[in-house]
């Protein structure tokens, strides 16, 4: 049986401009100018430079101009089918001999692995031996580990390299891949690892001995810096301990960082720059290589001309929906880059006025609590938005180039009843525990205690959860002899 129903609905979609808006806005300085060539090389209704000036127009929104062009004589096809241009039709054959080479020199050198496998051939093995040694080395991690069990590196050899091996086979050769330069590397642990550097050295000296008798026999006491039961166990007094450990600490827990071939680039091109004058504060968008952009006044010309013509053939309506397209997809992405810079231009600067006293100053514990939603209700948007400014974007200062979110924290009281910053607090946390007796350092409760005669009530578990996201250990394993 049929039946009629009425439902009102409502729901929130994003448009297209405004989901390429949100994109935008998350990117940074650098990834903006990858961005714009990208789009400059896609779109060819998107030019750069300063519009020239052919005849005034009407600054609507429509590209109805009046001057008329010959449609007959353009050729469509090349407009409509860009992904299919011949390559014969992308050489240039009017290169001579004598022509400079352009091209940018690529920096050389090799990886951990090729530079493993270039040693192999020093090892004396079998041709069956040297298959499953090139095997262990690409199971090497860029640390310089093999993070996989023996019966796991047998069963891959088996069903990928098809060669059946016994542990006592794998054995031999992963010691052999084991004495391969840098020393460490095949190692299946930290403590295998520091064992086989241990091992390469020469034994004419007792604190070597006793580095390697810790690592091998007593490497749980070692890890956990449990330095009187280690004197116990082995016999020493303090001042051999101290030295044993001296050569313990000058071992590579990392064989394969030196070499490893994951190279991250560090430049950080910031998004805003600060500066201060007679102790104002100026604040500007970093537009570095940010061409300035505006619609091909050709293109706009060339639909005005399909428009006009009387008759349209199908090639001709075509050309008028991509010209369009790519009129509307130009004109989309110029409001979308000025609308950007609005956006991060109101978010610094809520973020400057509310810090005014830190960037006056460049002293951490000035730092007021700031929160998303403290930016969001400055400047009558979304935390959404903010969010994405802040994870992405940094500032240049006269005190060194900032993560945004940096400047946001959590609220805490003091005893004055007074809203101090959190980062204010990691600070003080960070000096106190620079400055402890390391030989007895302060648990998170003495912390606290710490804290609170500086009139910063903080609870243990805070300290706790401060001191972890400083990377700063528990007090046991900060003890030094």
């Amino acid at each position: 049986m049929l039946k009629q129903q009425l439902q009102i609905k409502l729901s929130q979609k994003l448009s297209p401009q405004q989901i390429q808006l949100m994109k935008l806005i998350q990117l940074s300085t650098l990834d903006l100018e990858q961005k714009i060539e990208a789009e400059l090389g896609e779109n060819p209704a998107l030019e750069t430079g300063a519009e020239e000036e052919i005849e005034p127009l009407d600054n609507t929104e429509e590209y109805d101009d009046t001057t008329k062009i010959d449609t007959e004589e353009i050729d469509i096809d090349q407009y409509l089918s860009d992904d299919e241009i011949p390559s014969y039709r992308l050489y240039a054959n009017n290169q001579s001999s004598d022509d400079e080479d352009r091209t940018i020199p690529v920096s050389g050198g090799i990886s951990f692995h090729q530079y493993l496998f270039q040693q192999v051939g020093n090892l004396i093995l079998n041709e069956e031996e040297i298959a499953i040694a090139e095997f262990l080395i690409g199971s090497i991690d860029d640390s310089g580990y093999i993070r996989r069990s023996n019966e796991e590196l047998i069963d891959d050899l088996a069903f990928t390299q098809n060669i059946m091996v016994t542990q006592k086979q794998l054995d031999k050769v992963l010691r052999s891949i084991q004495s391969l330069d840098p020393p460490g590397v095949g190692a299946r642990s930290l403590q295998e690892c520091l064992s086989l550097q241990l091992s390469k050295k020469s034994k004419d000296r007792p604190e070597v001995i006793h580095a390697q008798e810790i690592i091998e026999k007593q490497f749980d006491h070692f890890s956990h810096k449990h330095y009187i039961k280690l004197q116990e166990r082995i016999g020493i007094s303090e001042e051999e301990l101290k030295n044993a450990l001296g050569i313990i600490a000058k071992l590579n827990p990392k064989p394969g960082g030196a070499l490893s071939n994951t190279i991250q680039n560090t430049h950080i091109v910031p998004d805003f720059i600060l500066t201060l004058e007679e102790g104002k504060i100026e604040v500007r968008l970093n537009r570095r290589n940010a061409p300035q952009l505006h619609v091909s006044q050709a293109y706009k010309e060339m639909l005005a001309g399909y428009q006009e013509s009387t008759k349209k053939s199908k090639s001709q309506q075509e050309a008028v929906l991509f010209i369009k397209q790519k009129l509307d997809s130009a004109k989309w992405f110029i409001d979308a880059i000025v609308q950007r810079h609005q956006t991060l231009y109101l978010t610094i600067n809520a973020i400057v006025a509310h810090q005014k006293e830190y960037f006056l100053s460049g002293d951490e514990r000035m730092l007021r609590p700031m929160i998303l939603k403290d930016i969001a209700d400055a400047i009558g948007m979304d935390i959404s938005t903010v969010s994405r400014v802040a994870n992405s974007k940094y500032i240049e200062t006269p005190y060194g180039v900032k993560l945004l979110k940096t400047f946001f924290s959590e609220g805490l009281k003091n005893e004055e009843g007074e809203d101090v910053s959190s980062i204010e607090i990691k600070t003080i946390l960070e000096n106190l525990i620079g400055g402890e007796n390391k030989k007895k350092p302060l648990t998170d409760q003495a912390l606290s205690l710490a804290l609170k005669e500086k009139g910063y009530i903080v609870a243990r578990r805070t300290v706790a959860k401060y001191r972890e996201q400083l990377d700063i250990p528990v007090a046991r394993m900060r003890k030094e002899l």
